[in-house]
Formats: C-alpha cells, sequence, structure tokens
C-alpha cells in the first residue's frame, strides 16, 4: 500500500523535491539580499563615536578643566576623523610637576644601573711582601710595605668596589604623578593621539612610513595597546623601524613617553589607563603605599 502511495505522489507531482529544493534556494538569497541591504543601511546610518567620560565613581577636582580628542583611523595613510572621545581631566589635565617629571627620569636611570668601578686595597695589590727597610738605624720612617697608601703604587683607601648598585624606590604617588604629569603635557603639545585600534591593513613597512609623514606625528613614535600581543601586521611593519615601538599599557613609563616625540594611544589603552590612575589616586589605603619601600615587601 505504502509503495503504491509513492508511486502514485511521484505520478502526480514529478517535481516536487526539485521544488522544494528551488524553494529554499530563493529563501536563502532573499535572506541574504535582506542582511545586505541591512547591513549597507546600518553602516550609511552609523553614528559617529562619540565616548562620554563617566564621572560617577570618580569626580574630577575641576570638571571645567575637562579635555577631549579626536579618535584617528588607522586602516588607510589619509586621515579621517572617527569619532571624539572625552578625557578625565584628573590624568589629562593635570597640573604639570616638571620637578617630579624629572625625579622620575633620574629614577628610572639609575635603578636599574651598577657600577662597575673597581680599585684595589693595600691587600690586593701586587708586590709589597716584605719590610721596605728596617724599623730602626736608618733615619726613615718607619713603613712596613711598599704597598701602602702613602706609596705610588700602592693601595687605593676608600675607592669605589664594584658592583656598586645604584637601585633606590621613588616615593608611590610620584610615580603616578609623573604618569599624569606627562600626559597632561604630551596632550597640551599636541603630541598624544588616539586612534581606534592598531590593525593595519598590510604588514609593510612602507605603509607606516607614509602614515607617520601623513599625520606628522614626528621622528619617534610609540605605540601603546592595552594588551602585550599585538596584530601580526603591525608587529612585521614594524620590526625594522628603530624609530616606533610597540608597547602595552602596562608597561608605560614616563621615560619612553620623554624619549618619544609622538605617544599614539588605542581608545582601549586610553580606557584602562584612565581606570588605572584614577584608582591609584582615590584608593582607600593611600596611607600605606607612603611607607618606606623595603627590599623584601612584595
Amino acid at each position: 500500500m505504502l509503495k503504491f502511495l509513492n508511486k502514485t505522489r511521484q505520478l502526480l507531482y514529478p517535481n516536487v523535491r526539485n521544488l522544494s529544493h528551488s524553494l529554499t534556494a530563493c529563501q536563502s538569497n532573499a535572506a541574504s539580499e535582506s542582511t545586505t541591504s541591512v547591513g549597507k543601511e546600518t553602516l550609511a546610518s552609523k553614528p559617529a563615536l562619540i565616548l562620554p567620560q563617566n564621572y560617577a565613581d570618580h569626580a574630577p577636582v575641576n570638571r571645567n578643566s575637562a579635555r577631549q580628542a579626536w579618535i584617528e583611523n588607522v586602516d588607510a595613510v589619509a586621515e579621517r576623523k572617527v569619532g571624539l572621545m572625552e578625557l578625565h581631566p584628573d590624568v589629562f589635565a593635570a597640573q604639570p610637576r616638571v620637578d617630579v617629571i624629572q625625579e622620575n627620569i633620574e629614577w628610572q636611570r639609575k635603578y636599574r644601573y651598577v657600577s662597575m668601578a673597581h680599585t684595589k686595597t693595600r691587600a690586593e695589590v701586587r708586590g709589597g711582601g716584605r719590610k721596605p727597610w728596617p724599623q730602626k738605624g736608618m733615619g726613615r720612617a718607619r713603613h712596613g710595605s711598599i704597598r701602602s697608601p702613602l706609596f705610588k703604587g700602592g693601595g687605593i683607601i676608600h675607592g669605589p668596589r664594584s658592583p656598586t648598585s645604584h637601585f633606590y624606590m621613588l616615593p608611590f604617588y610620584k610615580r603616578v604623578m609623573g604618569l599624569t604629569s606627562t600626559l597632561s603635557v604630551k596632550l597640551a603639545q599636541d603630541d598624544l593621539h588616539i586612534i581606534e585600534n592598531v590593525e593595519i591593513p598590510t604588514r609593510d613597512a612602507q605603509f607606516i612610513r607614509d602614515l607617520i609623514k601623513e599625520r606628522n606625528w614626528g621622528p619617534s613614535v610609540l605605540i601603546v595597546d592595552k594588551h602585550d600581543i599585538f596584530p601580526e601586521n603591525i608587529c612585521y611593519a614594524t620590526d625594522l623601524m628603530g624609530y616606533v615601538n610597540l608597547m602595552p599599557a602596562f608597561g608605560l613609563n614616563v621615560y619612553s613617553m620623554l624619549k618619544h616625540d609622538t605617544l599614539v594611544l588605542t581608545v582601549e589603552a586610553v580606557k584602562h589607563l584612565e581606570e588605572r590612575l584614577l584608582y591609584q589616586l582615590h584608593r582607600n589605603d593611600a596611607a600605606s603605599k607612603q611607607n618606606k619601600f623595603k627590599l623584601d615587601q612584595v
């Protein structure tokens, strides 16, 4: 009976399977066309990227000193403003303490410096094993060795002994103030630029050269992103360029910012820096961070 019904259906509707396939294909094409049209409409009607500042958690000392910066593109050499970002005034509009910046520079130069200058004492200088002349009877001064510091070629007293470490720790809030002051100075001098991301379209180094020339980013550029793993294209493009360096946000420091003429931050890096610095400026246990630094502390 079932075989008879199947044969009857095939005789009456021989192209049912083909019709079903064609119907599903038409439906899929219509859906793809609708999605593409919707995507084009959303791209055409996409508003400008405006990132306002949230003052709910950390209210600024002076809201009148708020700062704004354009967000630039990196998908092409030609400059295009893709949005506007409001910066927190406590981080990017701080009082530029040049003395604190200088202290940070000296600290970064010296904390990893080890002096190898070395002088020998009278026990290490070669020679001078015997008494040069008798103690009495010759009318000369009493000496026990010609390698005494009084003699030429003798040992050196209170001279430098290697290795000598010049490590010391700058107070915590001087380090925080150094970062906020340097970021504020870079923004005030128009040496700070904000980009969408670090996704460049090619790994050719000429693209980075043209980009720097077109944007007037100066002879040396420091590009900072939130994460420490950068995309392949920008790594290959800047690998052999000594004047363009990549750095994660957690490694940003005063010395590197002043060493490079132009500081380029991604949007995520700006948010991360604001979050971390504002937390340090408003933390509840600030008094404990001002204690004297100990080498055995964690």
